[in-house]
């Protein structure tokens, strides 16, 4: 099975090139309407336009548009260098939400938020 989870995003150039450098890889798709980042073998990010899905979801459900800035949801990567992250993140103006902290549940942590709310946390097990 292969993932592919997609954010909504008001612009998605920006948010493109925010991704590239907070991943440090260009995307392996980027054409008008998604972009998409490979994060491993089977799992996929992908950037789409508000816009664009307001054309699919057409009035059967609330515009995405109207909660921009509003956390919608949360990406939680688990990765081998978290302070390379954190400390990539912190230059690609995302907001940090929370610093590197052991948590309760076995994982040290931190969260950031990008320019249309989504949270992105970036994780290491103990």
């Amino acid at each position: 099975m292969e993932s592919i989870f997609i954010l909504y995003v008001k612009d998605q150039n920006a948010s493109c090139n925010l991704y590239e450098k907070l991943f440090d890889k260009k995307p392996h798709l980027h054409v008008p309407g998604m972009t998409e980042f490979i994060l491993n073998n089977n799992t996929k990010l992908g950037l789409m336009p508000e816009e664009c899905i307001v054309k699919i979801l057409k009035n059967k459900t609330k515009n995405p548009a109207a909660g921009n800035g509003i956390p919608r949801a949360e990406v939680y990567l688990y990765v081998n260098n978290l302070e390379e992250y954190y400390n990539r993140a912190k230059t690609c103006e995302m907001i940090e939400v929370s610093g590197i902290e052991e948590r309760n549940w076995g994982d040290t942590v931190c969260y950031f938020a990008d320019s249309d709310g989504h949270i992105i946390a970036f994780a290491k097990r103990e």
